[in-house]
């Protein structure tokens, strides 16, 4: 009687395990996908800076900027509001491209997360069937026992009554 105790507690215990490590995958890749969010919104965010940076650096535009400063070199004004507005851009390029590659290593880790909670699900699982296998096995063996015992009672009784 006490071997099927000890097996449901092991199974119970093995489940638990399983369970808990299944849990931290999925809240793993649930961080990672908050992360991904943050990521595609300072993307979103970068790219519309970006897009203002273009328009306002069109040469019009940059004359309009410069049209309330005096100077007696103003092409020299607009070529230095230039060049610090393409640094800006260069600048945001860089940066959207820093999260385009953050970006990518999260959706791969994303993936891996989903797939280790899945192969962590299936374990659990798979160790439910072998555990509920071991169960029954254990119940046969004791059924097996118990005819055993019952035919050497009877064998017992039947010589007796010669």
């Amino acid at each position: 009687m006490q071997v099927p105790v000890l097996a449901g507690l092991l199974v119970l215990f093995v489940a638990v395990a399983d369970v808990e490590g299944q849990t931290n995958a999925q809240e793993r890749a649930g961080a990672l996908r908050v992360q991904l969010t943050e990521v595609l919104a300072q993307e979103e965010n970068l790219q519309t800076q970006l897009k203002y940076l273009e328009e306002i650096s069109k040469p019009e535009n940059i004359e309009k900027s410069l049209a309330g400063i005096g100077s007696t070199h103003p092409e020299d004004l607009r070529e230095a509001r230039r060049r610090q507005l393409e640094l800006e851009k260069m600048n945001l390029q860089a940066q959207l491209k820093l999260l385009a590659d953050s970006q990518m290593r999260l959706e791969s880790s994303i993936v891996r997360a989903d797939a280790d909670a899945y192969n962590q699900s299936a374990t659990v699982i798979q160790d439910v069937d072998r555990q509920s296998s071991a169960k029954q096995l254990v119940r046969k063996k004791t059924r097996s026992r118990s005819r055993l015992r019952r035919n050497r009672k009877k064998s017992k009784a039947v010589r007796l009554d010669y």
